[in-house]
């Protein structure tokens, strides 16, 4: 419960407006006329716009409102009973003139032509035509059929007997041997290729390692023979007797030159 009215508290001042900051003596001074003279311009104002609703809702009262329900009155009596009444006689017109002699001509007249002048001749036309040519026509079609089937029959047997069977021997006798020596032959002609390839290759690497021992021979060994019994002493020369020195005197130059660079800028700022 004190939770509560400290949260009831809290919204209480959260609602209160602000304090009014102080007005000067200027807004003061001027808001006073300003009411003096709206008020004399509103009252008659006011005053006339309540004169006029007040004459508006009179005139609606007596005079608009008796006047609307006589209007009404009148309209209903002079406009809607006499065109209720015309379209129900209108109405008993279309049925009695339209309608019903309509039904009456499609009961006695239509139905009766129908059926008598095209349903009746179109069922005796199929009972006694079309169903006997529909009958005719079907054992026609069963007797080509069974002609067309027998010669059928017979083309099958003689293709078989001209072709089938011959082009079956032929098969048999003569392009299953054959087929047989010619994967013989191919067989063996990639087995000797085979063979041919692997000797090939064997002959080509006894062949290279011929070609590299007589390159070595004729090549290598002396130019190994060359450096290793005169490059290589004069190039150990050199390196010991002319450049091991040259270098060794362009460090020492160099390293003097640090030192009296820095020699040289330490006095400049001792100077400055």
């Amino acid at each position: 419960m004190r939770g509560l009215c400290r949260v009831l508290t809290c919204m209480e001042l959260q609602q209160q407006p602000p304090p009014r900051q102080p007005e000067g003596c200027l807004t003061v001074a001027i808001r006073i006329p300003v009411r003096i003279v709206v008020l004399v311009v509103v009252v008659p104002v006011r005053m006339i716009w309540d004169v006029l609703a007040a004459t508006v809702r009179a005139i609606h009262r007596t005079l608009l409102r008796p006047t609307g329900r006589a209007l009404k009155w009148l309209g209903h009596t002079l406009f809607v009973v006499p065109l209720t009444f015309l379209g129900h006689c209108l109405a008993w017109l279309v049925r009695t003139l339209v309608v019903v002699p309509l039904a009456w001509l499609w009961q006695w007249v239509v139905v009766p032509v129908w059926r008598y002048a095209v349903v009746v001749p179109v069922l005796w036309l199929y009972r006694h035509l079309f169903t006997p040519l529909g009958h005719a026509i079907a054992w026609v079609a069963r007797g080509v059929g069974a002609v067309v089937s027998v010669i059928g029959t017979a083309l099958v047997r003689v293709g078989l007997i001209l072709f089938v069977v011959p082009l079956g021997w032929f098969y048999r006798r003569v392009l299953t041997p054959v087929g047989h020596v010619i994967a013989v032959v191919a067989r063996e002609v990639a087995d000797a290729f085979g063979h041919a390839w692997r000797i090939a290759g064997q002959i080509s690497r006894a062949f290279g390692r011929g070609l590299k021992w007589l390159g070595w021979q004729l090549v290598g060994r002396p130019v190994r023979w060359v450096w290793r019994t005169v490059c290589a002493p004069v190039v150990h020369w050199v390196r010991d007797a002319v450049w091991a020195p040259a270098a060794r005197a362009a460090r020492e130059a160099l390293t003097s030159a640090r030192e009296t660079v820095r020699r040289a800028l330490g006095a400049a700022k001792q100077v400055r």
